[in-house]
């Protein structure tokens, strides 16, 4: 592994010479940000909608050491490891990720840091791509660290710069909370020369400050923490990004992406309003609130999320004797679930001033509405190895006559929770990652029978070494199948310990997953093309009758580089004399590739889509889908 490399000169934050302005997504905006204020360390879990920051930094400055991590615990230690040493880092995540991150945030708050390391988590209001819709604000107030938030992508630019500058200036990390409009929102984003700081690392043995054994050390520490994080909420109550607009004795207060809406529907709704917005919801900047509330009649509080602000907003109200309604969320004037829009924030502003919108539509109209459009469901690729690995699967379990639901198949996060549609219907749950092992071995447990888990190989390295060891340290009856696609495909084909790639072009290691498996202790392990049905539902067959813990890896690169690569074989052919429409291998398989003609009532391959991996060739009941034929033959 490369060394971080000193750097020739130092300067002060913000003093770096403008470029000029890019037209940037609002990651890139972020990575720029980063760049300009000097990191020495990037790193984090690709999940969307976080992942561009990483790949920007690595492709903008290769030499800053901008590399993913085996999950996210692992980034915020190791991030925290550079910033206790003095130098700048960057910790990305979605919004989950943070949970998984949460053990050692709790204790980085009470150690606090040297140099400025900056954790962004990018929330997922609606939800878009995510498990849940968290609102990852609330583990500020939790681990009593200062949160910011910008409302869009040069604001992002700027805020994360000013984020370094509040962190070293406190010594704490700070949270840096996105969403999915910032982070994906494409604008033109003033940007200026990439910072070096001449800083090398040293890292000082202080007791107290960074071992967690001492109590009475924790203890101070607490209350060194919670004195810093009064003096960061006095510096909020003055600090730029906060401002008051516009005037009018009806207030709002925006933070965020919501924000841009107001300023949007405002010259819609004839009234005059006082606008207070805010990118710091923690600590809330109380004085200029109340300041804020002082001035107006009544007042409603805009975020994306959970009513995180205005549960703060009106706790600020109450402890100051303030008697200004104020409403949001909780009163029902904006919905706790979803995503915000300007639509529904101009309703919320016209119901606030007792007027009506007509553009207004009852829950159940719009349900009526998108029931109309037809379901466009998300499908495996044509070629996707994990559509043969869950064929092999299914076939096998009926091969042994267990029942279609007999025996759970958990599933993990990743592409192949695709399996869950029709017509595989395979997978019985998925929610975090890792837990379809952990799932697997609790119920081989109680259920007496073995249980199958399904994990890719990312999510493997990421959560799934833990739950294997415990099925192999209490001999539980699980079979865990990995299947290795190679990548991390669903955020966009990052590396992982399992390639041995880098976003840099930097030399690591691969783990081999079979070698791993067998040294810890795993007795039946066998690696399978997922490509041959046959082979893989053999080896399902045999592992299900191994008592205890059994593994498969189902090994096939994603289809998605080798056609990037231009490495597409031959492709078959439908033999229409053959083919008697009974469309097994649509109905077996759900190829996109596959497409019944209702005219002919056949079946033919659409040869744009087809990358000639041969599932279906193999499940044709009368052989009639052939290698080695012209079309039209």
């Amino acid at each position: 592994m490369e060394a971080i490399k000193s750097t020739p000169s130092d300067a002060s934050p913000g003093a770096s010479v403008k470029k000029g302005r890019k037209l940037l997504m609002g990651n890139e905006a972020i990575a720029y940000g980063a760049l300009e204020s000097g990191i020495a360390f990037a790193t984090g879990y690709p999940g969307t909608p976080s992942t561009e920051v990483i790949e920007a930094i690595a492709r903008l400055k290769p030499e800053v050491f901008a590399e993913w991590a085996p999950n996210e615990k692992v980034a915020l230690e190791e991030a925290a490891g550079v910033a206790y040493a003095g130098l700048r880092a960057l910790v990305t995540m979605k919004c989950v990720g943070l949970n998984v991150a949460a053990d050692p945030l709790m204790s980085l708050a009470y150690s606090g840091v040297e140099g400025g390391l900056v954790i962004l988590v990018a929330d997922d209001p609606g939800p878009h791509t995510s498990q849940t819709e968290q609102d990852d604000r609330y583990y500020g107030k939790l681990s009593l660290l200062p949160v910011l938030e910008p409302a869009d992508p040069q604001e992002a630019h700027d805020l994360i710069k000013y984020a370094y500058e509040l962190g070293e200036r406190y010594r704490v990390p700070v949270i840096f909370r996105t969403t999915t409009r910032v982070n994906h929102t494409t604008a033109d984003v003033e940007v200026g020369e990439f910072l070096e700081l001449d800083r090398k690392p040293v890292f000082r043995k202080d007791i107290e400050r960074y071992v967690r054994a001492s109590m009475d050390g924790n203890r101070k520490r607490h209350k060194w923490l919670n004195e810093t994080l009064a003096k960061i909420e006095e510096e909020f109550n003055s600090m730029p990004f906060n401002r008051v607009e516009g005037s009018g004795k009806i207030g709002i207060i925006a933070e965020g992406v919501p924000y841009n809406y107001v300023r949007e529907v405002l010259p819609k709704v004839k009234a005059d309003f006082r606008v207070l917005k805010l990118s710091t919801p923690h600590p809330l900047p109380r004085k200029l609130v109340t300041d804020f509330l002082k001035t107006v009649d009544r007042a409603i509080v805009i975020e994306d999320g959970a009513p995180f602000l205005e549960e703060e907003v009106k706790i600020a109200a109450y402890e100051a004797g303030l008697n200004v309604p104020i409403y949001g969320k909780r009163t029902g004037h904006l919905p706790i679930e979803g995503e915000l829009t300007p639509g529904l924030v101009r309703n919320a502003l016209l119901r606030l001033i007792g007027g009506e919108s007509k553009e207004y539509r009852k829950p159940e109209e719009v349900a009526y509405a998108e029931s109309l459009a037809p379901k466009r469901p998300p499908v495996m690729c044509p070629g996707c190895p994990h559509r043969g690995s869950y064929r092999a699967l299914l076939d096998a379990l009926r091969d042994l006559k267990l029942g279609l639901y007999s025996v759970p198949i958990h599933g993990d996060i990743g592409c192949y929770a695709l399996s869950l549609l029709p017509p595989l219907e395979a997978i019985w749950t998925e929610y975090v990652m890792g837990a379809s092992i952990s799932l697997a071995n609790g119920q081989s447990v109680v259920m007496g029978k073995k249980i199958i888990a399904t994990i890719g190989d990312s999510t493997f390295f990421h959560n799934g070494i833990q739950p294997l060891i415990d099925a192999v340290y209490k001999n539980l009856n699980v079979l865990v199948m990995i299947l290795d696609n190679r990548t991390t495909a669903m955020t966009g084909h990052q590396p992982h310990p399992g390639t041995g790639g880098s976003e840099t072009g930097r030399k690591f290691n691969e783990i081999d997953i079979e070698a791993l498996v067998k040294a810890l202790g795993v007795k039946y392990v066998k690696t399978v093309d997922p490509y041959d049905l046959k082979a893989t539902r053999e080896a399902i067959k045999e592992a299900m009758q191994v008592e205890g813990p059994a593994v498969i890896i189902a090994r096939r690169e994603c289809v998605i580089p080798v056609i990037r690569r231009g490495e597409i074989g031959e492709k078959p052919v439908v033999v229409e004399e053959r083919c008697t429409g009974c469309r097994a291998c649509v109905l077996l398989t759900g190829c996109p590739a596959l497409v019944y003609d209702p005219e002919k009532k056949k079946v033919r391959i659409d040869e744009l889509l087809c990358t000639g991996c041969g599932v279906c060739n193999q499940t044709c009941p009368f052989d009639a889908i052939k290698f080695g034929l012209e079309r039209g033959a």
